[in-house]
């Protein structure tokens, strides 16, 4: 049985790696580093780059664990607090920097096109969730996915994310998430489906 707790600052190492772990497949990542051992090192620096210095300050990171450790994540946003500040940006640069090396350039790209396509007005927004492919299958991002899309309902705020695979959508879908648009990463990358949630 999962439970969801809000995170802290001790539990971003063991947060990253599952993160790490759960998007090894992803083909946003998989664009950004072509290298499988380069991208099996960089990502959970990503993630706890990310989250150290832009997600938790907000209060929108949640853990989802099991039988004592951290089976998955998600890294949400609150209404207009999305966008990274350049003070953040500048803390974060070395650490982007040792997780990207030579591919913090592509890195940069799919960042521009993303922020690019984000919609306007106030939502939650969700920039990651994944778990562990050890624990998939056990409803680890269904107790992720309730817990703060339950907030938004009872605050009437809509919420918005980006599916990096199509095989995802009918997933987000049960959860009131509808495609509003395709965003395609340029120079050949791959397409994501973004997808907004009116409350319930």
């Amino acid at each position: 049985m999962a439970t969801v707790h809000p995170a802290t600052r001790s539990d971003v190492p063991e947060l990253a790696r599952v993160l790490g772990r759960a998007f090894d497949d992803d083909p946003v990542m998989q664009w950004m580093w072509p290298d499988p051992l380069d991208r099996r090192r960089g990502l959970p620096r990503m993630f706890a780059a990310f989250t150290r210095h832009h997600h938790l300050a907000h209060g929108g990171v949640e853990v989802a664990a099991a039988d004592g450790r951290a089976v998955g994540a998600a890294l949400w946003d609150p209404p207009d607090r999305w966008r990274q500040s350049r003070w953040t940006q500048l803390v974060m640069a070395p650490s982007i920097l040792r997780a990207f090396g030579r591919r913090a350039g592509v890195a940069a790209a799919v960042g521009a096109t993303m922020e690019a396509a984000h919609p306007d007005g106030p939502h939650w927004y969700l920039g990651t969730i994944g778990t562990d492919p050890t624990a998939r299958g056990g409803g680890h991002g269904q107790a992720l996915m309730r817990s703060r899309l339950d907030r938004c309902d009872l605050d009437r705020a809509p919420a918005y994310l980006e599916s990096s695979k199509e095989s995802n959508v009918p997933y987000y879908q049960r959860f009131g998430f509808e495609v509003t648009r395709e965003i395609v990463i340029p120079d050949g990358g791959p397409t994501l489906w973004a997808m907004w949630r009116e409350p319930r």
